[in-house]
């Protein structure tokens, strides 16, 4: 995996929030052994809530859509307002994503994990060149 995906993952604290146990589990071992700080993974939106409440310090965050039958926008919404990067993973459209989060990078499912890992990458490189700037 370490060589599929740049080190811009190493170190960095990602918040998954994913109901299927498998594709939370795959994700969450798959980032973390490319040197990620996993943060959940979250099977439930008010286990995300809660998992938020802790205050963690996060770097991007992974969000399946939909989850165990609701949507994960109340959980972006808190997430932009603490300035966390997002990836959406999901089967929907980029269509029915609302407005708001149309500025957000997008994978549609099915999507390989390494295919997700690269995308978390990418997305952080480009947040550090904003900085930088």
């Amino acid at each position: 995996m370490q060589s599929t995906v740049p080190n811009a993952l190493r170190g960095r604290s990602i918040f998954i929030v994913e109901d299927d146990c498998v594709t939370a589990m795959d994700l969450a071992e798959t980032l973390a052994a490319a040197g990620a700080e996993i943060v959940g993974p979250a099977g439930t939106i008010a286990n995300a809530f809660e998992l938020l409440r802790r205050g963690p310090q996060l770097d991007i965050a992974l969000l399946d859509i939909e989850v165990e039958g609701a949507f994960v926008f109340d959980v972006a919404d808190e997430l932009v307002k603490r300035e966390v990067p997002i990836v959406f993973t999901t089967g929907y459209e980029r269509s029915e994503i609302p407005p708001r989060f149309h500025g957000a990078r997008h994978c549609e499912k099915p999507i390989g994990i390494a295919a997700i890992a690269r995308t978390l990458s990418d997305e952080l490189m480009r947040r550090d060149r904003r900085a930088n700037s």
